[in-house]
């Protein structure tokens, strides 16, 4: 790719774009369950460019609806959520969570046409304390994906849910690139620091080395260097992309990184990162003296306009809370927390980043790797193909991405397969659940 209009193509998602169609075929994590209460008010959802609302009805089912009243247009935000719909307070027009609509209260009985009037209204699945929405077309609605951090019991699961003031592609494509890792959160880091094995291999080497490949859920890299801890062996850090927005980031050991995130465009220039962590598998994370090498998340309270919820305190407004400082004297960065760091970096390049300005290198193999996956998967898209495992969810199963040291010799990609396989087989176990 070359012109900025093929890059238009694989960053714009708003309704009718190339792009935004292929996402409107897979299921999208857009809320929290615990948001939604029964007859409560709704909430304003922003996804893919449409204002929606989410709502709970009477009987506890979940509604998700463009936020227009099919009559006048007024917005439904300011409804009544009662009696098993949402009723609209300019004309007393009423809708279920399917759309329908149920009563016309300023039409005489004689004069009403409910069967006539739909509004656009989702698919909605809720699982482990969160609401899923399907945007495509209802009758080809696959199964929710199978991502082994979301079959443990829901009091399991760690999820987050996070606002990031950029375009959703230079966000997974800041998971996607781990030489990062070694600089930007361990920059400070010294080998003889208090490091565990794996962190000090990505400081004593922050430059590795890269295979790149495609897989039927989307693409997998892995970045090797020598290890510095075990005699002869090689320290492998292998991350996935799975279409359409999904990332395992090595993040922590194979063994322990039973995770996924997502990076969900609510509009071209907003996103928000959902991340589902298995707690059954605690993270280890490095012990070092280091100021800012931890995660966290410090949100201000929600609130109820569009890009009013799960956003982040430290922000361009405020420099992130940089403390130059400690950037001299502890810190590399002097930004407290590994995703603030990250939130730094990808809201900085600007909504949108202008990528003529950009100068790849060997290190940058699997962001240009994916973005041209991208293009030709939007591209078969268009001309009539479905797009890569939309149809067949149960190719996530299994994907683990994570770190690793190993000497034996062979192929990279087996070693890695044959390892998750083995380590998914025995979680499933543990869970008392028959590994498939």
């Amino acid at each position: 790719m070359t012109s900025q209009q093929d890059y238009e193509l694989i960053t714009r998602t708003g309704p009718g774009t190339p792009m935004g169609e292929l996402m409107r075929q897979y299921w999208i994590p857009a809320a929290r369950s615990s948001e939604l209460v029964a007859d409560g008010p709704p909430v304003r959802i922003l996804l893919l460019g449409e204002k929606l609302l989410a709502w709970r009805d009477s009987s506890g089912r979940v509604g998700v609806m463009d936020h227009r009243c099919p009559h006048r247009c007024a917005s439904l935000f300011y409804g009544r959520n009662e009696e098993g719909g949402l009723r609209c307070v300019y004309h007393g027009w009423k809708y279920d969570v399917d759309g329908n609509c149920v009563d016309q209260a300023n039409l005489p009985p004689q004069q009403q046409f409910c069967d006539k009037v739909q509004a656009k209204a989702y698919l909605a699945r809720e699982r482990n304390d969160v609401v899923w929405i399907y945007m495509g077309d209802r009758k080809r609605a696959p199964d929710l994906p199978p991502f082994e951090a979301c079959l443990a019991p829901a009091d399991r699961v760690g999820i987050r849910f996070v606002q990031r003031r950029c375009n959703w592609l230079q966000a997974v494509e800041g998971d996607l690139d781990t030489s990062h890792v070694g600089l930007l959160h361990f920059g400070a880091a010294r080998p003889s620091g208090k490091l565990d094995d794996a962190h000090k291999d990505i400081v004593v080497n922050r430059a590795p080395e890269y295979r790149v490949t495609e897989t039927p859920y989307g693409l997998t890299y892995g970045a090797y260097r020598p290890s510095a801890t075990v005699d002869g062996g090689t320290y492998w850090r292998v991350a996935h992309f799975l279409y359409p927005f999904w990332i395992m980031p090595p993040v922590t050991s194979l063994e322990h990184n039973v995770m996924v995130r997502a990076f969900i465009p609510m509009d071209d220039e907003h996103c928000m990162f959902v991340g589902f962590e298995s707690l059954s598998y605690a993270r280890t994370e490095a012990r070092t003296n280091m100021a800012g090498v931890h995660i966290r998340d410090n949100l201000h309270p929600n609130e109820t306009g569009w890009y009013g919820r799960y956003r982040m305190v430290e922000c361009e407004e405020n420099d992130y809370q940089i403390d130059r400082e400690a950037q001299r004297t502890k810190s590399f960065t002097g930004i407290d927390g590994i995703h603030t760091q990250d939130q730094t970096v990808t809201e900085s390049m600007g909504g949108i980043v202008d990528r003529s300005f950009e100068n790849l290198a060997s290190s940058d193999i699997a962001i240009a790797r994916h973005r041209r996956m991208l293009f030709e998967a939007v591209r078969a898209f268009q001309n009539g193909a479905r797009p890569p495992s939309a149809d067949e969810p149960h190719v996530y199963a299994g994907v683990r991405g994570g770190y690793y040291t190993t000497t034996a010799p062979g192929d990279w990609l087996a070693q890695h397969r044959e390892e998750a396989e083995k380590l998914r087989r025995q979680a499933a176990q543990e869970r008392g659940i028959a590994a498939e």
